[in-house]
């Protein structure tokens, strides 16, 4: 049970179909409470209650406007299309709420650099909806890439998450329409496969990017399958591929002068409900114990326990940041809003590599 005098009271911008692990997040998260949520339907906002088992008490409400004007709201999520965020995260730090974001974060970086500013100039605290880095098995993984023993130094970094939704998906999803997530699969997993490169890199950008040929987009010219190559100055590179076209793969792949990681799941993890997740490493420090017959050392198998979902994490972590805030009158924390904005810039060069007919774009701050 959350303590009143320390919960930060949530409200919800839209019933999209991720508000439903959100807001389930929320209810469960130690330190919050779901206190509204509004839609374009105040018809659809209660449906949404009942039929998703939230709290009856939740207040609902028939615009988005009116979550924002609750008093009672001290945080928002808003999962809206990425081409609304713009328009009600900035409403939303205006009123002086606090703003968890859902990925893609903007249609690009200028946009996140109004939403970012609004937030600096109200006070609030900022961070985007990315939920697996806030798994413990990632804090292991950055362990075994951190140990020069064993890993050595970082060389490179594949990703990978790809699903094929079907041709109806394509043609009638917000993510394949240009006026509401105009960023395809760049922005709704190209995002992650992004993410997860810098994250290995420390948050380091690369000096460029460059996209394969070969990119698909439908006839409305949004992205519906894509990939690129990024470069950094001292020869660490990395590559990635995202797709609306292809079978379900979440994979990360990580290269090191004596070691290697791999998983196949990092957005989720196959046994979350079980209460885990795995990872598998491997190191030239092993063959010295190669079992007869093999050629190499088989992968070690690291078990990372979870006692609740990530994104109850993330909603806790998250929390936690805006009641140093509210409750001990401490400025927001900055580290999200940069992560964020890294990542977008390099989602911004790979776009600008394609429409620049597959050119190196040099990344710029």
């Amino acid at each position: 049970m959350a303590d009143e005098k320390t919960t930060v009271r949530f409200g919800v911008l839209g019933c999209a179909h991720i508000s439903i692990k959100l807001c389930k997040a929320i209810v469960r998260a130690p330190n919050t409470t779901l206190q509204a949520i509004g839609s374009r339907s105040l018809e659809k906002a209660t449906a949404f209650i009942a039929q998703n088992g939230l709290p009856e008490v939740v207040r609902v409400y028939g615009s988005y406007e009116a979550v924002l004007e609750d008093d009672q709201v001290d945080a928002v999520y808003i999962p809206l299309p990425t081409a609304l965020h713009v328009t009600w995260a900035i409403r939303t730090a205006e009123r002086g709420k606090h703003i968890l974001l859902e990925k893609p974060v903007a249609m690009n970086t200028a946009e996140l650099d109004r939403i970012l500013e609004a937030c600096e100039g109200n006070g609030v605290q900022f961070m985007d909806g990315t939920m697996w880095v806030h798994h413990p098995r990632t804090a292991k993984m950055k362990e075994a890439l951190s140990d020069e023993q064993r890993f050595g130094q970082l060389k490179w970094i594949h990703s990978c998450l790809t699903y094929n939704p079907g041709p109806e998906f394509l043609k009638h999803s917000i993510r394949a329409k240009p006026d509401l997530d105009g960023l395809g699969a760049l922005g709704d997993t190209g995002w992650y496969c992004i993410r997860a490169i810098l994250w290995a890199m420390n948050y380091q950008l690369p000096k460029s990017v460059l996209a394969f040929p070969g990119a698909i987009l439908n006839e409305e010219g949004v992205i519906i399958s894509c990939g690129s190559s990024l470069h950094w100055e001292d020869g660490r590179s990395a590559t990635f591929h995202c797709s609306f076209l292809s079978y379900v793969t979440f994979d990360v792949t990580a290269l090191g002068t004596k070691g290697s990681l791999r998983l196949h799941d990092f957005t989720l993890p196959f046994e979350e409900n079980l209460g885990y997740g795995t990872f598998h490493e491997s190191s030239e420090l092993d063959f010295g114990k190669i079992e007869p017959g093999r050629w190499c050392p088989k992968p070690n198998e690291h078990v990372v326990e979870s006692e609740v979902p990530q994104e109850v994490l993330m909603v806790k972590e998250f929390a936690d940041l805006v009641g140093k805030v509210k409750f001990c009158g401490e400025k927001p924390e900055k580290e999200w809003s940069v992560v964020s904005r890294k990542t977008q810039i390099v989602l911004d060069a790979v776009k600008e590599s394609i429409q620049r007919n597959y050119q190196h774009v040099e990344i710029k701050l």
